[in-house]
């Protein structure tokens, strides 16, 4: 199936490189979309992932005296673990919850939070040492860096966390962009 490979022995490692790259890519994704309950991405994602890993590893064992076919294979692991962290990074699938600890006046930041169109609740709270504001906010990934600014500006100082979250269920989310007005969630 693959003479091209007898005809170009330098040829192999190459594709064995990028063919890990893009399996452990996908395997990547496909991790994060099992974790947020993606049930029709994950499959089809894994799918495409499992291809190219047994089209690769056939290579790897019809070529079983090539240590640079198992460098290549052990390279493009490697450079596909980055890879996925980059891709991943990049496209920020999913939600994030901010829990945010203030010694300034909470509720001013989560006016603050609710003019840029993030939904936020403000509870007052008792810390070690003093009373604090709590404010949560459910924003999504790629709005991150826009929350954390914002927070910094209000009070540099102040302790906050960032979790990951699985799915969102009602509340009020960044504005939608068709309608101009702050979405509900489902």
């Amino acid at each position: 199936m693959f003479e091209i490979f007898d005809t170009y022995p330098w040829l192999l490692p190459i594709v064995i490189f990028f063919g890990r790259i893009c399996d452990v890519t996908l395997g990547t994704l496909r991790i994060i979309f099992v974790s947020k309950g993606e049930r029709k991405k994950a499959p089809i994602v894994g799918f495409f992932e499992v291809f190219i890993w047994v089209v690769i590893i056939s290579q790897i064992f019809s070529h079983t005296n090539s240590i640079i076919a198992y460098l290549a294979y052990a390279g493009g692991y490697a450079a596909g673990n980055f890879i996925g962290i980059l891709v991943e990074n990049k496209i920020a699938f999913g939600y994030v919850l901010f829990r945010i600890y203030t010694k300034k006046d909470g509720r001013q930041l989560a006016q603050l939070l609710n003019k840029n169109d993030f939904g936020s609740t403000f509870i007052k709270g008792e810390g070690a040492v003093s009373e604090v504001g709590i404010i949560e906010t459910v924003v999504s990934r790629k709005s991150q860096r826009k929350v954390i600014k914002i927070i910094d500006d209000f009070d540099s100082s102040a302790f906050y966390l960032i979790e990951d979250i699985r799915s969102k269920q009602k509340g009020i989310f960044a504005i939608s962009s068709s309608a101009g007005l702050p979405r509900l969630g489902k």
